[in-house]
């Protein structure tokens, strides 16, 4: 299982991520009118089944908390994983893209 603490955030590129033996896992989003609208979540198969795809997405939610952001989960799988994980989706304002 991959810890959090592993996950970095990268503003200049707008993605979390994480990187192991040359593979980097990631989550895209962009901010725009106080939301961030989370575009795309992607591990690569080497990297699967570790629950990396949601330390991903709770690192995300935790910084558009703190930054007092809404969140647009147009990625799949980010939408999914707020789905099966409501206390981590109760963190922020979960807004539909419009």
């Amino acid at each position: 299982m991959i810890d959090a603490a592993q996950v970095t955030h990268d503003p200049d590129r707008r993605r979390f991520e994480y990187q192991s033996g040359g593979r980097t896992a990631l989550l895209a989003y962009r901010i725009r009118d106080g939301r961030m609208i989370v575009l795309h979540t992607e591990v690569p198969a080497e990297l699967e089944g570790q629950g990396l795809g949601g330390q991903l997405v709770k690192a995300a939610i935790a910084y558009a908390a703190q930054k007092g952001l809404a969140v647009v989960p147009l990625c799949p799988f980010t939408e999914s994983w707020l789905g099966r994980h409501p206390d981590v989706a109760a963190q922020v304002r979960i807004d539909e893209f419009r």
